[in-house]
């Protein structure tokens, strides 16, 4: 059994805080000297040494290649011991499921994407999940069991009251009751669920655009359009995790949506969602649209209204901008937030030339002018967020050494 921590200030606490600031420079800045490690911890030679040697024994780091360059032998060089944990991520969407393992340091050692057909109920939706998992375990060439955590990624939220998914109708077999004990039962290791968007804000403020700051707003628009709020470095989920729904947000230009609960849409989204898109550049005299889903034909109008420089093109990327203004002028207005990242296949696609006139509308709508950036995690956002989440609680557990006994990982 693993052993409680000791008391602040103890030699195995001190120990301990020493060996996680290691762990984490190697994780930052890759393999490193027994020097360089003492020098960026201002730690001596000698506890550096022996530092290095704990890890070593503990299977957290291995002795890597050597410097080169200078005069003399190499230094050694140590590193992150990959295998020393892994952890997995699931992004769920209508129509599919992908999941993806990591290891310790971040690497995406495995992949597999599994197709969802409509109609899908509690139980196969168990089966989905664990297929999905199961082939990114596979493609690892590891056993599910060596994964220590999953964070999977929907739209909605699982109501803490209920257990059951809100905000999301439109992803069938998720909303059976019992979903998350059955799921629980089928899968051996902890399982964290979280909003899809705030997994993209999650990976944008690790790996991202919005690196470094502790207050901002990321608003997404795909399927669907949503906004994960980060406040004081903190992800706000809200009492019911309903925070950041913007699509029901009621706005000027769009009719008053009553009953959003039924009909799963409301002003925001009914005006400047994907789905909008082809119907404003019809409008717009823009042509042609595009066929098939309407988040990929937004994202093709999009990113051909960007390049384009005729008067209709121009027209539909100026009005869109607006579109989009109108509702994160009431966002900004409340949040005062440092940052705005526009994220999702719609915003992306616009790129550079609909965040600039964004920031302009913006500019005139709003009291409060935080800087509009687009985001820069554009291969899969929701399942790197996932990732990254299930990562940051798993090197948490594995590089406690202040615990008694650890698991250990050659």
């Amino acid at each position: 059994m693993a052993g409680t921590a000791g008391t602040p200030g103890t030699p195995r606490v001190l120990r301990a805080m020493n060996d996680r600031a290691a762990l984490d420079l190697l994780l930052e800045h890759g393999p490193l000297s027994r020097t360089r490690i003492g020098e960026l911890t201002g730690l001596s030679k000698p506890t550096a040494s022996q530092l290095l040697a704990r890890l070593e024994a503990a299977g957290l780091v291995l002795a890597g290649g050597t410097t080169e360059g200078r005069p003399g032998p190499g230094a050694q060089l140590y590193e992150v011991n990959p295998a020393a944990a892994y952890a997995a991520g699931l992004d769920v969407r209508p129509g599919r499921v992908v999941a993806a393992v990591a290891d310790v340091t971040g690497r995406t050692v495995g992949r597999h994407e599994t197709p969802t057909p409509g109609g899908s109920t509690g139980t196969s939706v168990v089966r989905q999940v664990t297929g999905a998992l199961d082939g990114a375990v596979e493609a690892a060439g590891l056993a599910r069991a060596d994964v220590r955590r999953l964070v999977i990624g929907t739209p909605g939220a699982f109501d803490p009251g209920t257990g059951r998914l809100r905000y999301a109708s439109h992803l069938p077999g998720w909303h059976s009751p019992g979903l998350l004990g059955d799921l629980a039962a089928a899968l051996p290791m902890p399982v964290e669920y979280e909003n899809d968007v705030n997994l993209a804000a999650v990976a944008e403020q690790r790996l991202g655009a919005a690196r470094g700051h502790e207050d901002f707003v990321l608003l997404w628009n795909q399927e669907g359009m949503g906004a994960a709020l980060v406040l004081g470095g903190r992800l706000h989920r809200g009492f019911t995790g309903g925070a950041g729904e913007v699509g029901f947000l009621p706005v000027p230009g769009a009719p008053l949506v009553r009953q959003v609960a039924r009909t799963g849409s409301g002003g925001y989204q009914e005006l400047a969602g994907a789905q909008a898109v082809p119907a404003l550049a019809r409008q717009l005299g823009v042509g042609p649209i595009p066929t098939g889903p309407y988040a990929e034909a937004a994202a093709a109008l999009l990113a051909r209204a960007a390049r384009a420089g005729d008067d209709p093109h121009r027209r539909l990327l100026r009005t869109y901008a607006t579109r989009l203004a109108t509702g994160l002028a009431s966002l900004v207005s409340v949040l005062d937030p440092e940052l705005v990242v526009l994220s999702g296949a719609a915003l992306a696609a616009g790129g550079e030339a609909l965040r600039a006139l964004v920031q302009d509308e913006l500019a005139e709508l709003a009291a409060s002018r935080p800087r509009l950036v687009v985001g820069s995690v554009t291969e899969d956002p929701v399942l790197r967020g996932a990732l990254e989440s299930a990562l940051a609680t798993t090197r948490d557990e594995v590089f406690d050494t202040s615990r008694e006994t650890r698991p250990r990982k050659g």
